[in-house]
């Protein structure tokens, strides 16, 4: 290489690394709030709704505005709204640091929800506009798609080594730093590009996008509270079905829409979608239930959780990077769908938990599972990416951020709600929670969390052999509802799998 195109490619890496940051800002607050919800319930008085809503709030305004902003942000710059969403993003969590009650907390995870709603579509539409050629491209988005990995899967991390070196609140705050060396960063390196068209704003899209994605994102929060087959939960659906025919139509009807719906039709870009979803449905999923094991079953400290889920990063990192480089070279087919065939090893294989597994065995079941998501998500982004003009990158990007969005949030509240479900079933048919006090009972029905401190609560009160049956009978329970929770997700990426290798072209047209 001359040293001229080494200049010409220097600029390129340096903002990659700024995109990077913001990413991995963006990801890790999506998982960091997991290992504080024990000392938020203490500390805020905050309820199991309290909790769910607590990280949800986040979930809910990312899913129901990336669509929106991301479309935003090819009209008006890209540098713009990266800036913007980082700013109110670090505003978000320097308001959440200080929050004062539940409601207050729940509050500021929104803004940032909505910061995060602008930063994430805009970093891999920048990526796309600055790596042009489909190899470099590809190895853009599995260094882009190792960050996002990562920071799923190390925001326990630092989040929990945060929490055992200082107060809950302290996890916000790194994260607002990061945001601010993010907006530092994006204002010197990063240089402004947008939809070169301009087209008129498509605010009959814009709405219908937002209320179509909220209708469905807050119906599947609230299932697993009002019941999956409840009048209005099967309401939400309905409606939400309804909003998303009429964007639809919507937008077949205008000559400058805000998503071109055509695009479906491209099966690169439709299995692509599916293949991200059903991935961050498991993911999320896994994320859910084991943190709980780490900390509620086994009685692993905040750090040590995090800690644990180095092998899942590590793995994610490496399948990112080399599922872009096997698709680019043998197809996104056979990679995406082995990868989500790996996925399924994986939780056919963590259905087998028990509270003596070795951790070495935990470790060698988020090898599978990391590799699967990096050889699922990486690619399929790059297919996705790579199925939409370069001046439409960033709604190409907020769609795939939305299915990411959409499955993750699916996950938790499908696998929750089967896991909620079996451990209260299990709980009902022991016959050691039979011969507990119906006021006793009636707290570790509520969960396995409730049951811990029950039992610690019996303990101290000088009934040993009260809190060891308490004990025993949660986790028990627990893992009866972990298994079946990991069945269901083994079940979605078996078919996702099938999906993707069906109708994944293998290579672009």
């Amino acid at each position: 290489m001359t040293l001229l195109e080494k200049r010409r490619h220097k600029p390129r890496t340096v903002v990659l690394a700024v995109l990077c940051l913001a990413t991995l800002t963006i990801s890790l607050a999506t998982t960091a709030i997991n290992v504080t919800l024990p000392s938020l319930a203490t500390e805020l008085d905050a309820n199991n709704r309290d909790l769910q809503w607590i990280v949800d709030a986040y979930n809910l305004l990312f899913a129901t505005f990336v669509l929106a902003f991301g479309s935003l942000s090819d009209r008006y710059g890209r540098k713009g709204a990266l800036v913007l969403g980082l700013v109110v993003f670090g505003g978000g969590a320097i308001g959440a640091s200080f929050a004062s009650s539940s409601a207050q907390l729940i509050g500021w995870q929104a803004v940032m929800g909505l910061g995060a709603a602008f930063v994430y579509p805009t970093t891999l539409s920048i990526l796309s506009n600055i790596f042009t050629e489909r190899a470099d491209k590809a190895k853009a988005i599995g260094i882009w798609g190792a960050t996002t990995g990562i920071g799923v899967a190390c925001g326990p991390i630092l989040g929990g080594w945060l929490l055992e070196s200082f107060w809950w609140g302290s996890v916000f705050l790194a994260l607002a730093t990061a945001a601010t060396i993010a907006v530092v960063a994006a204002v010197l390196v990063v240089e402004t590009s947008r939809d070169p068209e301009t087209p008129r704003i498509d605010y009959g899209g814009l709405v219908l996008s937002v209320l179509a994605v909220g209708t469905l994102v807050y119906t599947v929060i609230e299932a697993p509270e009002h019941g999956w087959i409840s009048s209005m939960t099967l309401g939400g659906f309905a409606l939400a079905a309804v909003l998303f025919a009429g964007l639809v139509f919507w937008e077949r009807t205008r000559s400058e829409p805000m998503i071109d719906v055509t695009l479906f039709t491209n099966m690169r870009f439709t299995a692509a979608s599916a293949s991200v979803t059903f991935a961050y449905f498991a993911l999320f999923g896994f994320i859910f239930l084991i943190t709980q094991y780490f900390q509620l079953v086994r009685g692993f400290g905040p750090l040590e959780t995090g800690l644990k889920f180095i092998p899942v990063a590590t793995s994610i990192a490496i399948g990112s990077i080399l599922g872009t480089m096997l698709a680019v070279r043998f197809g996104n087919k056979i990679v995406v769908s082995s990868g989500l065939v790996l996925f399924t090893v994986a939780f056919v294989w963590i259905s087998t938990l028990s509270e003596s597994t070795s951790y070495l065995e935990i470790a060698c079941q988020m090898i599978p599972l990391g590799l699967g998501l990096g050889l699922t998500s990486a690619p399929a982004t790059e297919a996705i990416m790579g199925a939409v003009p370069v001046n439409k990158a960033g709604i190409g990007s907020a769609m795939n951020d939305a299915t990411r969005e959409v499955g993750g949030t699916l996950g938790v509240a499908v696998i929750g709600s089967v896991y909620a479900s079996l451990y209260a079933s299990s709980l009902a048919d022991s016959e050691a929670a039979q011969q507990l006090p119906p006021q006793v009972r009636s707290v570790i029905e509520e969960s396995v969390g409730s049951a811990k401190v029950a039992a610690e609560q019996l303990g101290a009160a000088g009934d040993v052999q009260g809190a060891q049956a308490v004990s025993g009978t949660a986790a028990g329970a627990f893992l009866d509802g972990l298994t079946a929770g990991s069945y269901v997700a083994a079940g979605v990426t078996l078919l996702g799998a099938v999906v993707a290798f069906l109708f994944l072209p293998p290579k672009p047209k």
